[in-house]
Order: C-alpha cells, then sequence, then structure tokens
C-alpha cells in the first residue's frame, strides 16, 4: 500500500480516537444502566479502546500491495 495512503488513514484515526474520547460524545454513555451487570459507561470506554487498538493494529500490519 502507498506510504502516504498509511499515513492519511492513520491520521484519520487519530482525528476519529480525538473525536469519540472528547467530553461531547463520551458524555452520552454516562448513565446509570447496567449491562451484563457492568456499568455501561466503562464498558463503552473498553470496547471503544479495544476497536481502535485492533482497527490501528489492522492498518499497520497489512501486508504491502
Amino acid at each position: 500500500m502507498n506510504q502516504t495512503l498509511v499515513s492519511q488513514r492513520l491520521l484519520a484515526l487519530f482525528l476519529a480516537c480525538g473525536l469519540l474520547f472528547n467530553f461531547p460524545l463520551i458524555a452520552l454513555w454516562d448513565h446509570g444502566v447496567r449491562w451484563f451487570g457492568l456499568p455501561l459507561f466503562p464498558l463503552a470506554l473498553f470496547v471503544l479502546w479495544a476497536a481502535l487498538i485492533g482497527v490501528l493494529a489492522w492498518l499497520v500490519e497489512r501486508a504491502p500491495d
């Protein structure tokens, strides 16, 4: 894959992380709701964090074309 394309995708992922973990959007998960006995806020944080790490690993470890 082209190096500039990888750089652009990593920059887009960085900006998405900045938006997802910013106050207005993260406050949507801050409720007293429990899901399978777990509080929704920390569960949402860890699921988003794991998904972003997975996307980052997928972008960086892709075989070059």
